[in-house]
């Protein structure tokens, strides 16, 4: 493959994971679902500890009901032997280390069949299931011209001689169809950025032109909506900024209450991002620990933990509750004191390296999640990982 195409197919992916996290009910339009299921779940990706690969199209129901599923969503643009393989192995390692409260169901879009590569000796019988589901573009027929989202989604595999005329007639559409100023505006942007990524050979200037987008850029209405979308944009770095300060604050022993007084955020977000923060810390110091478990009979202990440091955790760790947010502060504060900085800055790498949630994936607190954590992250998996070191 020459490097131009190469190029193409990998802004094609990132247009499709764009488009799902800024109008996700064009999913659920394009597996036949309604799009008022937009508001049961959050687009989001989910790193696979210890492997170093993350799953980075998952639509993850936000509710607590078991018979919605999750769906592992892949674009694919290009013939590839090995995409059955590594998106089956994802999706079971992915089951083994969540476990998910949810079925599984997994979208694979193609452009066309003539893409595809099904490798049916090891996945026919997958592939028939009700909970795979294959998408090809150049089959979508007038199921395009009616929904406005299918609509911008075949733009993307729209030839070039009919790509300006299938986008204008999208941008007509979005302004007939469509009642939020901003809404439109970030729809239109994006058709302009579809058609900028197929015609490289066209300056933005020609293709304002070409889709008719000069004037109406200039109107009062699209200039209120960009000065809304750029307030927006300040208001997510604030609070991402906000959002990151939550575990330093954790660590030097603020109650969630305390931390939303002081960042002016909701209980509940800051419950949120305090689980993930716990469960994140928690884990991490485990795993820390029995990765400096030495084999039986071995005498020699490595340096990071000393008899005393074991000792000091075994004793602090006995009169806690076996509450997960009580078992990571009191380490959080442990591992914070000047004697234990050597393990601290070796902890902080292992944490960086498991999965937390993005500061726009921050909601309601999951509570199924929160008791499969508590279940798997109790206070006899941390004694165990300190008695047995």
């Amino acid at each position: 493959m020459d490097f131009k195409r190469h190029e193409i197919l990998v802004k094609t992916d990132t247009i499709f994971y764009s488009l799902f996290q800024t109008f996700p009910s064009i999913f659920f339009e394009l597996i036949d679902q309604s799009p008022e299921q937009t508001y049961s779940y959050e687009f989001t990706s989910r790193e696979i500890k210890q492997l170093a690969f993350r799953l980075d199209g998952l639509f993850l129901p936000t509710s607590n009901d078991s018979e919605k599923p999750f769906y592992l969503v892949e674009v694919q643009f290009q013939p590839d032997e090995d995409l059955y393989y590594r998106l089956f192995g994802e999706l079971f390692l992915y089951l083994r280390q969540y476990k998910p409260p949810y079925p599984w169901q997994v979208v694979a879009i193609y452009p066309s069949r003539t893409v595809e590569r099904e490798q049916t000796l090891q996945f026919g019988e997958l592939l028939t299931l009700n909970r795979v589901k294959r998408i090809y573009l150049d089959e979508l027929g007038q199921v395009a011209k009616r929904s406005l989202g299918v609509g911008v989604v075949k733009l993307v595999i729209e030839p070039e001689q009919t790509a300006g005329e299938l986008a204008r007639r999208l941008i007509e559409q979005a302004r007939q169809q469509l009642t939020n100023d901003t809404t439109k505006r970030d729809l239109i942007d994006l058709i302009e950025t579809i058609i900028v990524y197929k015609l490289p050979q066209k300056s933005r200037v020609e293709i304002e032109e070409m889709l008719g987008l000069s004037e109406l850029k200039q109107t009062k209405v699209y200039q209120e909506a960009l000065q809304e979308g750029e307030q927006r944009g300040e208001q997510r770095g604030e609070l991402k900024a906000k959002l990151e300060a939550i575990p330093e604050l954790i660590e030097l022993g603020l109650s969630v209450a305390q931390i939303a007084g002081a960042l002016k955020l909701p209980l509940e977000v800051v419950k949120s991002k305090a689980l993930s923060f716990h469960e994140q810390n928690l884990t991490a110091f485990i795993e820390l620990l029995n990765t400096q478990r030495l084999p039986k009979g071995q005498r020699q202990r490595r340096s990071l933990f000393s008899p005393q440091d074991l000792a000091e955790l075994a004793q602090l760790i006995a009169p806690l509750p076996d509450e997960m947010e009580e078992l990571s502060k009191a380490i959080a504060i442990w591992c914070n004191q000047a004697t234990h900085s050597p393990i601290l800055k070796v902890m902080l790498q292992v944490r960086s390296t498991l999965s937390s949630d993005s500061f726009e994936n921050v909601s309601e607190t999951n509570t199924s999640k929160a008791k499969t954590s508590e279940s798997r992250l109790n206070k006899l998996a941390l004694q165990n990982a300190i008695g047995e070191n």
